[in-house]
């Protein structure tokens, strides 16, 4: 007699589902918009780059012929944060004064105002060329300047208050060729000329020049016709 029992029929597992992998169809359309929008910010940049690299290379070292001026103009630079002067500030501010020793003109005009920190660039240059000997009725300050494009509007207004039209501009090398740029702007007759390092091996660093490229940029892009002297 056969038994019939539970435990005597093979149970039968129920299948197991395997998951189901579902993948997001490739949005080739937008991928293509990506990497283009991605190569033309690169094409533009480039173009941007070379357009201040020849720029730059172009801008004139002087407008005038003249070897004596009315005044040496000092762009600044700024002070550390206990307002001592700065390596490449006293830079500007040594060959300002052996320029002047030289006779190339009579006066010291420092441009800058109290930009990275709280201390007025010009008023920290001005003490270090009177540490060097120069006399107070030969040094003269604009202290609100807070960019190159106001150290030179604002310095052709003292200028011009005083009836002086022509200025030896002094900076750093790397500095110079957007000074060109702004300056050719002026009235004045103009003539550049560079800070060299107090060290020798120890002159414009990477970090700067790359920054005066971005700065060249955006003043051939904005800031030439856009930024404006405040009354």
């Amino acid at each position: 007699m056969a038994i019939a029992s539970s435990s005597s029929k093979t149970r039968r597992r129920a299948p197991t589902r395997r998951p189901r992998h579902r993948y997001k169809p490739i949005d080739l359309g937008k991928r293509r918009w990506i990497a283009g929008a991605s190569l033309g910010a690169v094409l533009l940049a480039g173009l941007l780059i070379g357009w201040a690299a020849i720029a730059r290379r172009l801008a004139p070292s002087a407008n005038t012929s003249r070897d004596h001026f009315d005044a040496i103009l000092v762009l600044g630079y700024r002070a550390d944060g206990d307002g001592n002067p700065t390596p490449e500030q006293l830079a500007r501010v040594y060959e300002a004064v052996r320029e002047y020793e030289r006779g190339v003109a009579p006066r010291l005009l420092f441009t800058g105002g109290p930009v990275q920190n709280r201390y007025v660039e010009a008023d920290v240059m001005a003490s270090a060329a009177a540490a060097r000997g120069i006399p107070p009725s030969a040094i003269f300050v604009e202290t609100k300047a807070d960019d190159t494009i106001q150290n030179a509007c604002f310095s052709e207004r003292i200028m011009q208050a005083h009836g002086w039209h022509s200025a030896e501009i002094i900076s750093s090398a790397y500095h110079l060729p957007r000074a060109s740029l702004i300056f050719g702007h002026t009235s004045l007759d103009w003539r550049l000329h560079a800070a060299p390092p107090l060290q020798p091996g120890t002159g414009d660093s990477a970090t700067d020049s790359a920054l005066e490229m971005l700065k060249t940029i955006r003043y051939l892009v904005y800031a030439n016709w856009a930024d404006h002297c405040e009354p």
